[in-house]
């Protein structure tokens, strides 16, 4: 049933490729990745092996990835993705020897692609259970890991129907999972080899964090001055980061800083395109800058900086005293943490069950959920009122995130390298 199921995803991703950019971009590199790895794997060497379905499991992995190549030099390593969203942002990364895509999962792609590269460990991030893949790597005696994976009841592993397919789980050799309910959770259907290490994203924010670039338009922007620090005759004025926003968010937190003007505002919004951002600029009611456009003496007189570029986020968050992550209103929150780990208090909105580090943060009482207008403006007024209840709510998002990382350190002292 598995097999048939893929076959017919693999008709309809062919089809679909001829209508959508995105999924064309998919098929073709799908196709080409036997000839990549036939045209670059070396093989005298060594292989470690690890495959992230997109972009945020990349970035869980990416720790174990770096420890690897400067602890372990005589591996190189092969990065496959699934996602389009994933690959176009990291073909060129430093850290990979080879980086392509995973072909799907049929059973003579399996059988080519590891004919080709020979891995002698594989490291499948969070959600990844390719059964052909999983099978033939167990098959050659091949260490498999699942790293920072998470499990819940309604997955199929756990239902009636499923016992077929959750034969796959018995190809890893080991877990590493988030928390003791997935540990739990394998337990029931006879899987121990499991040990509960949190999430290797902990890791990676702590590295964002120490990477961070100085931002001198930002920094003017803060300060009002482009000095180096601001004039100690000017009246403190706090920053608002508005980080991976959609429209719904913008709705909420733009109409209320048109009416508070004793903030500043950064948005840095997930789609920068012309019509989003024209979209912005016609709701703002404040002095605007657009990153791009603007130089550190404009920025300095702004009330509100437009982050209207790729790859600044992570680094913005650092010059805010409160973070707003987008999506919660919508697809589901974006990264909480990179803006807690720079101790601040973090909002978001209602969805957000499914994110475990949200619902943890806001246990820690550093994250923060809005359901609307109302619930927003009532926290900023206190945020902007109460200077103790800002600084704890700060200083317990940093916490938080602090006693959570070790996660890479915990499964390289256990694998066997």
């Amino acid at each position: 049933m598995y097999n048939l199921s893929i076959y017919i995803y693999l008709i309809g991703v062919a089809i679909a490729s001829i209508f959508n950019k995105k999924v064309r971009k998919m098929w073709r590199g799908e196709r080409q990745a036997i000839k990549t790895l036939k045209a670059k794997v070396d093989p005298s060497a060594e292989y470690v092996w690890f495959h992230a379905a997109s972009l945020g499991e990349f970035e869980q992995g990416r720790p174990l990835i770096e420890r690897i190549r400067a602890e372990h030099p005589q591996y190189k390593i092969l990065l496959t993705f699934f996602s389009p969203s994933g690959y176009e942002v990291r073909k060129n990364y430093s850290g990979a020897d080879i980086i392509c895509y995973l072909p799907l999962d049929t059973i003579r792609n399996a059988r080519r692609f590891l004919r080709a590269v020979r891995p002698v460990m594989a490291f499948f991030i969070k959600y990844e259970f390719w059964y052909n893949y999983l099978h033939i790597l167990r098959h050659r005696g091949v260490p498999v890991y699942s790293v920072s994976s998470i499990f819940r009841p309604d997955q199929v592993f756990f239902k009636w129907y499923g016992h077929q397919y959750g034969h796959v789980l018995r190809c890893f050799t080991h877990f590493y999972v988030q928390n003791e309910r997935s540990k739990y959770l394998l337990s029931t259907i006879d899987i121990h080899n499991v040990t509960v290490v949190g999430d290797t994203r902990f890791d990676r924010v702590l590295q964002i964090r120490q990477a961070a670039k100085h931002l001198p338009i930002v920094d003017a922007f803060r300060n009002g001055t482009t000095s180096a620090s601001p004039s100690p005759s000017a009246s403190p004025v706090k920053v608002f980061v508005a980080g991976s926003s959609w429209p719904p968010d913008e709705e909420i937190f733009i109409r209320y800083f048109n009416h508070h003007r004793d903030w500043k505002i950064i948005i840095a919004p997930h789609v920068i395109g012309d019509d989003h951002l024209h979209q912005i600029l016609s709701k703002l009611d404040r002095k605007t800058v657009r990153y791009t456009q603007t130089t550190p003496e404009e920025a300095a007189a702004a009330d509100c900086l437009i982050i209207d570029c790729f790859g600044l986020l992570s680094s913005v968050y650092q010059y805010g005293d409160v973070a707003y992550v987008g999506g919660g209103f919508g697809v589901g929150i974006h990264n909480v943490l990179e803006a807690a780990v720079w101790g601040m208090p973090v909002i978001f909105g209602p969805n957000n069950k499914k994110f475990q580090e949200a619902r943890e943060l806001m246990i820690a009482e550093g994250g923060f959920q809005i359901n609307d207008l109302q619930g927003f403006r009532t926290l900023m007024k206190r945020f902007g009122s109460d200077a103790d209840y800002l600084s704890t709510a700060g200083r317990k998002a940093g916490d938080y995130v602090a006693s959570r990382i070790g996660a890479t350190d915990a499964i390289l002292d256990s694998v066997s390298l």
